[in-house]
This record gives C-alpha cells, sequence and structure tokens, in this order.
C-alpha cells in the first residue's frame, strides 16, 4: 500500500518516534512524505521514503493529486493543533480529499497506532481490490 507520512513542525519527532515503533509494518509499504518530514524520516528510520516538496510548497497538494488518482491508500498526518499553520487551507483540502476518496487518515498517534494495527492485521485491504485500482 502507498501510505503518506507528514507532520507539521512541532510534531516531526513524535512521528519519527512512531516510525520507529512500527518501522517492521511500515517497511513492508511504498512510503511518501513532504519534504522536510521525509528527510527527518530516513535519517532517524532508515526507511525508504519517497519525498514530495515541503507541505506549504506544494507537498500537501501533491499527495492530494496521489488520492485524487486513487494512488494513495492511508495518510498519517501528525498535526500541531495549537500553531497556526500559513498553509492550513492546503491542510484542509487535503483532509477533505481523504474523506471524497474514502482514504483512511489519522491525525494524531492514537488513531494512526489504530490504523497501522489494522493494516497489520488486513482490515484496510479492501483498498487494494482490483475495482478500487485504475
Amino acid at each position: 500500500m502507498n501510505i503518506a507520512l507528514v507532520a507539521h513542525d512541532r510534531k516531526k519527532d513524535d512521528l519519527i518516534q512512531f516510525a520507529l515503533a512500527y518501522k517492521p509494518i511500515l517497511a513492508k509499504h511504498q512510503l511518501y512524505a513532504t519534504g522536510t518530514t521525509g528527510s527527518r524520516l530516513v535519517e532517524g528510520t532508515g526507511l525508504a521514503v519517497h519525498r514530495f516538496q515541503s507541505g506549504p510548497l506544494g507537498g500537501d497538494q501533491q499527495i492530494g493529486a496521489m488520492i485524487a488518482q486513487n494512488e494513495m491508500d492511508m495518510i498519517i498526518f501528525f498535526r500541531d493543533p495549537l500553531t497556526a499553520q500559513p498553509h492550513e487551507p492546503d491542510v484542509t483540502a487535503l483532509i477533505r480529499l481523504c474523506d471524497v476518496y474514502q482514504i483512511p487518515l489519522a491525525t494524531n498517534m492514537g488513531t494512526a497506532e489504530v490504523l497501522l494495527k489494522g493494516l497489520e492485521n488486513g482490515l484496510v485491504d479492501w483498498r487494494l481490490l482490483s475495482d478500487r485500482r485504475k
């Protein structure tokens, strides 16, 4: 499956720790991330990660384009709800696309853990059905 990993600045360390804890699961999938988050993930975990632009420079929109093309299966986006983000409209659009296209989305560590455990147990295999793929 294709999984996007994204984190606001104050949540990047949390995402690195999360990815380390779930590295055996994540390593079995194609991983994507926005710019700085992707660099930090590669450096901190050794996982292979395709990097897009940083979020404010269009990375969120690049992930959104994959969603719209049915090429993204899950989003883990550790958001910082206490800090204003200059690209908040892009974040809102990404979340909206997840709802439109029924893409599992976690915006915090608790939900991300449930999604990855569900992924490990085959509970999101419906994303792999051939009629969902182009």
